[in-house]
């Protein structure tokens, strides 16, 4: 299955909470369709990581605002840069997750975050990912995808995640980090989590990778054919 080229220029959001699918599959959807992919919460995530090693705390929203303001962000080759720097795999540990959950609560941080993320997309031909991509970044967006699993799938998910990567974790713990990290998304006061009026629901659970991606293309294929 290939979409390339049939539907350049198309903006395409997906949301979701944790653990739902979205890197796996907005990956697969970009490349099916020939798209730039931009994992906003890698953004958040790298804030998080970068103001460790300044020894900014992660609740002083002021400082962590002129930080993000200071550094300069790019995907090459779908990798994240930071300042010409590749974090890489430390921007998937369970310490980055929860620095992104905790920072990305500062309106100071998501305000110098917004200009970046709406500068990435601005071309067109792209897959954003993230929590609020299509209820603050591109509300315009012609396609906007919410992604839903149950807490125990997502947990799973989340889990061989974290074991595969060497860190020590259980099923137990991962599941309340995920409903934790759920409520701080839904119940901040700027750019909560929520899905868009607009935006079309796809509940990932225990449903196959390949049917999934085919579903999200045809999405997008379908609203740029008009």
């Amino acid at each position: 299955m290939s979409g390339k080229g049939r539907a350049r220029g198309v903006i395409v959001a997906i949301d979701g909470p944790a653990g739902a699918g979205k890197s796996t599959l907005s990956k697969r959807v970009a490349e099916a369709l020939g798209y730039t992919l931009v994992d906003t919460g890698a953004l958040y995530r790298a804030v998080a990581l970068w103001a460790r090693r300044r020894g900014i705390a992660w609740d002083d929203g002021p400082a962590l605002g002129a930080l993000t303001s200071e550094l300069r962000f790019a995907f090459v080759d779908g990798s994240l840069e930071v300042d010409g720097e590749r974090p890489g795999d430390a921007l998937r540990t369970s310490d980055a997750s929860l620095g992104a959950s905790r920072v990305s609560v500062h309106p100071e941080v998501r305000a110098a975050l917004l200009g970046v993320q709406r500068d990435m997309g601005r071309e067109g031909g792209v897959v954003l990912e993230g929590r609020d991509i299509g209820t603050v970044v591109y509300p315009d967006a012609e396609v906007k995808i919410f992604l839903v699993a149950s807490d125990e799938e997502r947990a799973k998910r989340r889990l061989a995640e974290l074991l595969a990567r060497g860190e020590d974790a259980s099923l137990e713990g991962v599941l309340e980090d995920i409903r934790a990290r759920d409520r701080r998304d839904e119940e901040r006061t700027v750019a909560p989590l929520r899905m868009a009026e607009d935006a079309v629901r796809v509940d990932t659970t225990g449903r196959t990778l390949d049917a999934l991606v085919e579903e999200l293309v045809g999405h997008v294929t379908r609203r740029a054919a008009g």
